[in-house]
């Protein structure tokens, strides 16, 4: 009893943080609303124009400005009060929802429309990502609990896409697709509020000698000089291509193969976020010093193994246990990127280089939903499917070969230095 307690406690030891525990439960509420979102916009995509290409396409509108501006957004974070560039980013996220809410309602809507205002939204995460993910560090009050809030932050958003896609399935079918957009914008009102309600330290200035550029180079130049970094950002880039678009895929499966409704494409969605809650709960749970880049590893081939088995199955509950252990996968390759990363970058680059993970992920991701949409069209969406998950198990390899090389680096050094004593000895 004593040990479950325990366990209890190390699991959502972040919370002993205030300002991280208003952080969480605003932005819970604003993620279901977001999931939702995502949800019926790509339903409503499919629904008029039967197109996996289409889909592709808009998550390429919605992820591809997050690409071209998300170094722009790094800096603004580095530069300027994070708090106050949140605050905005999540005000001006409420409008966009709005928009979007009132265009569907109206029933006079194209798809470009729809695909115009994803566009903006992709603007907005540019400035929102940097911004947000490096607020983080400063909500949690003991730098050792970062990786746990990181790893809960993940469980929030896994447990808002298990809830997100089933709500939005029922609204769908009871309401019509213009509710799922309105109630996605009264949720940015539980973030807004609880960013109002923070007590965060006093924003102190700081004097900028270089411009935009020169602030630029000097993320790239940090991110040469720490290779541990840039292989972590070259993984996830790899990932974000070929990999995690298999989303896109996911509204032809509910119709076509399981002759579905907007419920089971909800369905899907959410056991793929149960999955992936799961695995961020057991992120969460895992022990201080535990090895990430071997748990990376590991569930970089979860993820691959998953896919394969979903890609070509045809019985529901089978391909809903198969689509929960992709999800378990995939989560590693976002949370523990991203723990990586917050763990071994300095404070003052902290923003220029999660813009690169933004980068990494929002960049690729929309190129990948392209190829994804193409390549379906080509060999059909199933082989894509399948050929997404053997391109996981390829990269997870990778990895591995990254971490023996890594392995026998370490070996070495200590054999070097006795090798220089004796030498200097002698």
């Amino acid at each position: 009893m004593e040990a479950e307690k325990t366990h209890e406690i190390r699991t959502f030891r972040a919370f002993s943080s205030r300002n991280y525990r208003l952080y969480f439960m605003g932005q819970s509420v604003s993620l279901i609303g977001t999931w939702m979102q995502k949800t019926a916009v790509s339903w409503v995509i499919y629904t008029l124009t039967h197109s996996t290409l289409l889909l592709g396409v808009t998550l390429f509108a919605s992820l591809f400005p997050s690409f071209l501006l998300s170094l722009v957004g790094g800096v603004v974070s580095d530069r300027y009060n994070r708090y106050k560039v949140l605050l905005t980013t999540q005000i001006a996220s409420l409008i966009q929802a709005l928009m979007l809410a009132i265009l569907i309602l109206l029933k006079h809507y194209a798809v470009w429309e729809i695909i115009s205002l994803s566009v903006v939204l992709g603007i907005i995460n540019a400035f929102d990502v940097p911004a947000r993910q490096s607020l983080v560090y400063e909500m949690v009050e003991d730098k050792n609990d970062l990786p746990n809030a990181l790893a809960l932050n993940s469980s929030m958003v896994n447990l808002s896409r298990i809830i997100g896609p089933a709500l939005a399935g029922i609204v769908l079918e009871a309401f019509g697709d213009g509710m799922c957009f309105l109630l996605n914008a009264l949720s940015f009102v539980a973030v807004i509020g609880s960013l109002l309600m923070m007590r965060l330290p006093k924003y102190v200035k700081k004097e900028h000698t270089k411009n935009v550029f020169g602030e630029l180079k000097e993320g790239w130049g940090y991110i040469k000089r720490t290779p541990s970094i840039g292989f972590v950002l070259i993984m996830l880039a790899l990932i974000s291509l070929m990999v995690l678009p298999f989303s896109t895929l996911i509204p032809y499966y509910a119709k076509d193969v399981f002759k579905g409704t907007a419920s089971t494409f909800g369905v899907i969605d959410s056991f793929i976020g149960l999955g992936a809650f799961s695995g961020a709960i057991f992120l969460a749970s895992l022990k201080q010093g535990t090895n990430l880049k071997q748990i990376l590893f590991i569930n970089t081939l979860v993820f691959g193994v998953g896919l394969i088995l979903f890609s070509h199955e045809h019985s529901y509950p089978l391909a809903l246990a198969f689509v929960t252990i992709a999800g378990f996968g995939m989560m590693s390759q976002i949370t523990v990127s991203n723990t990586l990363i917050q763990t071994t970058v300095s404070p003052e680059m902290r923003g220029r280089v999660i813009s690169y993970y933004a980068m990494a992920f929002f960049g690729m991701q929309p190129l990948g939903g392209l190829l994804v949409g193409a390549v379906s069209k080509w060999i059909g969406t199933q082989d894509t499917l399948l050929g997404e998950g053997i391109a996981a198990l390829l990269i997870g390899l990778l990895h591995w070969s990254h971490l023996h090389k890594e392995k026998l680096k370490k070996k070495a050094i200590p054999i070097e230095t006795q090798h220089l004593e004796a030498v200097q000895t002698t």
